[in-house]
């Protein structure tokens, strides 16, 4: 089966979601985040997954009130039940002629899940384009990193 590796979603950006001087909230922006990369990992494994670590959080330009924000979710590593999903939004303002342009990025590992909340195995990932081959092996390279610095959970 040829799997799905990449989704992308759109959302106006409302008044409730902002401050008083029309700037978003960065938790609503990562909120939507989350959702893109749920939805890319769901659909690549074809079952529930949740969110277990957010990393590389990168603001890098301001998104007000009217912008349509596009998070785009791209599977770039698979280990045993997590997946590794790059996700970046793009901000775009519809009364002006400018391009999209990225306004924050991340890195979100989600863990496929059973009916009973449980880890189960994800579909292995096979990279096929040199893009992906590349970010296969930084994601490969810092899932190793992050499992040797894992504390234990302390009950």
């Amino acid at each position: 089966m040829n799997r799905q590796t990449t989704v992308i979603m759109s959302q106006v950006m409302l008044p409730n979601q902002a401050n008083l001087a029309g700037n978003v909230h960065g938790g609503e922006i990562m909120k939507f985040m989350d959702n893109v990369a749920g939805v890319a990992a769901g659909k690549y494994a074809r079952t529930n997954v949740v969110t277990a670590r957010v990393d590389e959080v990168q603001f890098l330009l301001p998104i007000f009130v009217g912008a349509v924000i596009t998070g785009i979710g791209k599977i770039v590593y698979v280990g045993k039940s997590s997946i590794e999903v790059m996700v970046t939004v793009e901000v775009e303002y519809l009364d002006s002629e400018r391009e999209p342009q990225l306004a924050l990025s991340a890195f979100f590992t989600m863990v496929a899940l059973d009916r009973a909340g449980r880890p189960v195995p994800a579909p292995p990932m096979e990279p096929e384009t040199a893009e992906e081959k590349e970010l296969y092996e930084i994601a490969a390279r810092k899932h190793d990193e992050i499992k040797k610095k894992r504390r234990p959970v302390l009950n």
